[in-house]
C-alpha cells in the first residue's frame, strides 16, 4: 500500500487484480502514453491531459501538470510509512547539521569559510588519512555556520568538523 499526498490531501493507494484502489474505492480509468512525459487519462467519461514535469527519486516527489494545473505529488511506500510510525521520518536525513570526520586524519585543506553557501556534493575540505587525500563533500545544501577545525589540525573519527 502507498500513501500519496496531492495538494495536502492524503490518499491510500494499492494495486489489486481489479486495478488501483484509492481510499477503498476501485479507480476505473484508462491511461495511455502519448510521448515520453505526456499521457492521456480517461476517467468516468472525462478526458485529462497529464504531463510529468519532474521526478525526484530522493524525496519521492513528482511534479505533474494535469489539464494545465501544476501540482506536486508526494509518494510513500510501506517502508516510508513504517519509518514514520517509528518516529524516524526520512526527511530528517536532509537536515544534517554537521559534517563529521569519517576517519582519523589530518586536515590538509579547507575549501570553504564561514558564511559560504554550499550545494549538496560540493567539495568542502580535504582530509589526509593513511597517506591518501580524501575529499569530503557537503551532505546537503546550506550555509557554513561554524568551522570547528583549521588547516593542519589532527582529527579523530566522528569529530565534528563543520556545522551548517
Amino acid at each position: 500500500m502507498y500513501s500519496v499526498t496531492i495538494d495536502k490531501a492524503a490518499l491510500t493507494v494499492e494495486k489489486s487484480p481489479e486495478g488501483y484502489i484509492v481510499n477503498s474505492e476501485i479507480l476505473k480509468w484508462d491511461f495511455a502514453q502519448i510521448s515520453e512525459n505526456h499521457f492521456h487519462v480517461l476517467h468516468e467519461g472525462k478526458s485529462f491531459n497529464l504531463e510529468l514535469i519532474s521526478l525526484n527519486a530522493e524525496t519521492k516527489t513528482v511534479r505533474i501538470k494535469l489539464n494545465n494545473k501544476v501540482t506536486e505529488v508526494i509518494l510513500k511506500d510501506k517502508f516510508d510509512q513504517l519509518l514514520e510510525k517509528l518516529g524516524m521520518n526520512g526527511s530528517q536525513n536532509l537536515q544534517i547539521k554537521d559534517l563529521k570526520a569519517p576517519m582519523p586524519g589530518l586536515i590538509f585543506d579547507i575549501k570553504v569559510k564561514v558564511g559560504d553557501e554550499v550545494k549538496k556534493n560540493d567539495p568542502i575540505l580535504i582530509l589526509e588519512a593513511m597517506k591518501m587525500e580524501n575529499i569530503l563533500k557537503s551532505p546537503r545544501d546550506g550555509t557554513i555556520k561554524v568551522l570547528k577545525i583549521k588547516k593542519g589540525d589532527s582529527v579523530e573519527k566522528n569529530q565534528v568538523l563543520i556545522q551548517f
